[in-house]
């Protein structure tokens, strides 16, 4: 169909160019514009905000520092998560808490040492509080070691070592106390 209107404007061309506009024509649709602009209410056109770098750098600080901020609590809120020693190596684990309760038994003994020679009882303390020390640090080195086993190994070792010189120090403890009451015993026989 659309060819056949084609068709129809070609051949009857000069007679759809037989009016003309009249040449005022223009000028009323330009004052007819210009009057329906004036009743329209007057559209602001948005005016692009920016913001110059300074800002956007203090606002990018700012932000910064209050994450910063808020995951440096989050950190210290978080509690350690502890390894369990089972699960690196069931027998060293089972070790570990014998070793640890065998301490704290000797370590019992010897504070009543303290009553009768707080002198002795502090060397003695001294040292093991050392040893308490690498103890301690070898627990932190734990979970983030990429050998696990091998320092869960010294840890035990660490333990084993404590548990011998608590015996050597409860051991030297009772021969001082032997030779006191040795000694004692002697005075009473003279």
């Amino acid at each position: 169909m659309s060819k056949r209107l084609e068709d129809l404007m070609k051949n009857n061309r000069a007679e759809f160019d037989d009016l003309e506009p009249r040449a005022d024509i223009w000028n009323k649709i330009a004052i007819e514009l210009d009057a329906w602009e004036e009743q329209q209410p007057t559209i602001k056109k948005r005016e692009a905000k920016t913001f110059s770098l300074g800002f956007v750098l203090k606002v990018a600080a700012t932000v910064i520092v209050v994450m910063g901020l808020g995951f440096g609590l989050y950190l210290k809120n978080q509690k350690p998560a502890g390894i369990d020693l089972a699960d690196i190596n069931p027998t060293y684990a089972k070790q570990q808490v014998h070793y640890a309760s065998l301490i704290e038994s000797k370590r019992t003994r010897l504070k009543l040492v303290a009553k009768f020679d707080p002198q002795l009882y502090n060397e003695f303390n001294a040292e093991l509080l050392k040893m308490d020390a690498n103890y301690k640090k070898l627990n932190i080195d734990l979970a983030t070691s990429p050998n696990q086993e091998r320092v869960l190994r010294a840890m035990i070792r660490n333990l084993q070592i404590q548990t011998e010189v608590l015996n050597q120090q409860l051991s030297v403890i009772e021969q001082f106390n032997q030779s006191k009451k040795d000694h004692e015993n002697k005075k009473k026989d003279i």
